[in-house]
């Protein structure tokens, strides 16, 4: 299945001592698709396979039984990326569909108006089957 992450409500571009904030998916431990953190908005997508019962994909992580994505948060560097939080969004809370789309739509900013981090539940997040 695909998995299309909409992001919404973007914290802006500076947090705490970090000037220059982006968010991506993080596919490995490789920031993908780094979208400023000013943006209007954001978007991901990437591939699912269950095999046996299991979740997997390149930006999957997590033990089986509990997968899920991140969304990582850093700056941008001449060495690379310097990440300050994550985003974890939970596959168990996506409902499967075997040859479709799943959306997740993501609120990134917190109830403090920072970056959303930490495991991400409703209502910041709302998982929709798309045929």
């Amino acid at each position: 299945m695909r998995i299309v992450i909409e992001g919404r409500d973007l914290p802006g571009r500076t947090f705490a001592a970090y000037a220059d904030v982006h968010v991506a998916l993080q596919v490995g431990s490789e920031p993908v698709g780094a979208v400023p953190g000013d943006a209007s908005s954001a978007r991901w997508e990437t591939e699912v396979q269950a095999v046996d019962g299991d979740l997997r994909g390149p930006a999957v992580h997590g033990r089986r039984g509990e997968r899920f994505l991140y969304l990582t948060w850093g700056a941008p560097t001449s060495e690379g990326w310097d990440m300050f939080r994550r985003a974890k969004l939970m596959l168990a809370d996506a409902p499967v569909v075997a040859d479709g789309t799943v959306v997740a739509t993501v609120s990134l900013t917190d109830e403090q108006g920072g970056p959303r981090c930490a495991r991400v539940r409703p209502p910041a997040i709302e998982w929709r089957a798309r045929p």
